[in-house]
C-alpha cells in the first residue's frame, strides 16, 4: 500500500462544496486574517482549471478587476475557504481555459448551460 496515500487520506478535510468544473462562474468566500481580526473576502470569477487530486487538488479562478485580469489559485482542501457558491454553469469543451487570458470584453464570455 502506498504510504503517501494513507497519510493523505487521514489529513483530507471533509468539505461539502458543490460540484464545479472549468467554465463555471463561482464565488469563493475566503477567510483573511489581518492582525487579530478575521474577515471573509469574496473572490468571484470564472474557473479556468482544476488540477491535481486528493490533498494537492487546486483550482484557478480568473476575474477582471478594472481592465486587469486577476487570477488566484485556491487549494480545494484549504481551511481558509469558508464556502463556494456557483453563480453560472458554463458550457465549454475543454478543461483548461487559458485562451481567456488573451480575450477581453464580450469575446471573453462563456455560453451558459441551461439546467
Amino acid at each position: 500500500m502506498d504510504l503517501m496515500k494513507v497519510v493523505e487520506d487521514q489529513h483530507i478535510l471533509e468539505n461539502n462544496y458543490p460540484e464545479f468544473k472549468s467554465g463555471d462562474t463561482i464565488t469563493v468566500y475566503y477567510k483573511i486574517k489581518e492582525g487579530n481580526k478575521e474577515r471573509i473576502q469574496q473572490f468571484k470569477g470564472v474557473v479556468i482549471q482544476r488540477r491535481g487530486s486528493g490533498m494537492t487538488e487546486t483550482f484557478t479562478v480568473r476575474k477582471m478587476s478594472g481592465n486587469v485580469g486577476v487570477e488566484r489559485i485556491f487549494p480545494i482542501n484549504s481551511p481558509f475557504i469558508d464556502k463556494i457558491d456557483i453563480t453560472k454553469k458554463g458550457s465549454v469543451r475543454r478543461a483548461r481555459l487559458f485562451y481567456l487570458r488573451g480575450l477581453t470584453g464580450k469575446r471573453a464570455r462563456i455560453k451558459e448551460k441551461r439546467f
